[in-house]
């Protein structure tokens, strides 16, 4: 049988993994595939790299777009990243009935609903297993695996730059700035770090795996997104003596009202497993009504591991190449005529429980008042925990753990907190999920 020709836009990191993977496990591929997938054009600016890493007869050239309307060529791998050119890229290929892999979760998140119709107009497919969590294969497990349930929610520390500044500043007690500059001495983050350390990165990957979860079209706009930039080291110290860890969650949930979408720093028990995935390693968890909660873990980025993705992605498009389009697992899992229109919840709606770290004089009367407003807003303490007081500013600081109550409320409570004369400085709030 003939041979699944590739194009690759972009040589980089996940580029040249893929372009290696396929060459060295070229018979195990075929084995799995049923016929082989070969790679046949490269578009690339280092064309000396191309060569060394691909067989003889590939063809490098530097116009993305003549991978995009090459005849011999069956499905394109975008792995560009970034908006445009990609968003052309792709397009122009869906346009030229290809099939299309990418790596590239900024895109999907922004333009994926108006990528996913132009597939389904010209019958081609858009595999993205590669675009959340480099080499775990959570897409395939919420699109496949775990369609015989309702998933009640996802969770997921799902960005490694993160995930390993956490760490550090658990682990060393170091500054936000401290673990970040190290993280870019190893090349765990970029130089500028701003979509990792302010949570748009999650969010992208978030948004697609609601999407898939629930059988909505992508809402990155309804995201609400928070960073790690302002984290206190402090914080993290005093959520650990209530026995939780700080990770950077991507949380997408149903409720009866709607849907949340979500990234921010939260509190999670120590005895979780989640809770215990350290460094520059990726972990997602997924509740369905049937099987139950299940753990996704592994590496999150690099080279291989995500391109270990992209070439599984190419593997089911070649065993389904000659099959009827509308027999093929659709984008979002559910079919692109059944997707629902779901409110998606503002933070405002949002219930949980809370972490609150307020720095007040010491003086009587400090805990009665807190009590007090919190009580007129409903929200009932579950801990509280008073440090040392500073002999040199006789301040000190109230940690408060709440029962779950609603973000507005908790808003507007400690709105009303910071406004005392006792209060000399903002209240830290971080939101706590058990995820049992």
């Amino acid at each position: 049988m003939e041979s699944i020709k590739v194009g690759i836009a972009g040589m980089g990191v996940v580029g040249s993994g893929v372009a290696a993977i396929l060459k060295r496990n070229q018979s195990e591929i075929a084995r799995r595939a049923g016929r082989g997938i070969e790679l046949a054009v490269v578009a690339t600016r280092t064309r000396s790299k191309a060569q060394a890493l691909t067989a003889d007869g590939v063809v490098i050239v530097d116009d993305i777009m003549a991978v995009a309307r090459h005849p011999d060529v069956d499905i394109v791998v975008e792995t560009m990243g970034g908006y445009e050119p990609a968003k052309a890229f792709v397009l122009e290929a869906i346009a030229h009935g290809k099939h299309v892999v990418t790596a590239n979760k900024a895109l999907l998140a922004e333009h994926g609903n108006e990528i996913f119709a132009a597939a389904q107009k010209k019958g081609v497919t858009v595999a993205f297993e590669a675009a959340v969590a480099g080499g775990i294969p959570v897409i395939k497990a919420l699109r496949e695996g775990l369609s015989a349930n309702r998933i009640e929610w996802v969770a997921g520390i799902i960005n490694g730059t993160t995930n390993f500044i956490l760490t550090q500043m658990r682990e060393k007690g170091w500054t936000f700035a401290d673990a970040l500059k190290v993280a870019q001495e190893l090349g765990y983050a970029e130089a500028d770090p701003t979509f990792d350390v302010e949570g748009v990165d999650a969010a992208h990957k978030i948004s697609l795996m609601s999407a898939i979860a629930f059988g909505v079209p992508v809402s990155f706009e309804a995201a609400h997104i928070e960073g790690i930039s302002k984290l206190d080291a402090m914080d993290i110290a005093y959520a650990e003596k209530f026995g939780y860890r700080i990770k950077l969650l991507g949380i997408t949930k149903r409720t009866p009202e709607g849907i949340e979408l979500r990234v921010h720093p939260t509190l999670i028990p120590e005895s979780r497993l989640i809770a215990n995935v350290n460094g520059v390693m990726n972990a997602v968890l997924v509740k369905g009504d049937a099987v139950g909660a299940t753990l996704y873990y592994g590496a999150g980025a690099g080279s291989e591991p995500t391109g270990s993705s992209v070439v599984a992605d190419l593997v089911d498009i070649t065993r389904l190449y000659a099959a009827d389009p509308a027999h093929s697992v659709p984008p979002l899992s559910f079919q692109n005529d059944a997707l629902a229109e779901i409110n998606m919840l503002p933070i405002s709606a949002v219930k949980t429980r809370y972490y609150l770290r307020l720095k007040v004089q010491d003086q009587a009367g400090v805990l009665a008042d807190v009590t007090r407003i919190l009580a007129e807003y409903g929200i009932s303490v579950d801990a509280m925990m008073q440090t040392e007081v500073d002999d040199s500013t006789q301040q000190t600081h109230i940690v408060v753990m709440t029962h779950v109550c609603q973000e507005a409320s908790i808003d507007a409570a400690t709105a009303k907190i910071e406004a005392l004369t006792s209060v000399s400085e903002r209240l830290v709030k971080l939101r706590v999920e058990e995820l049992g």
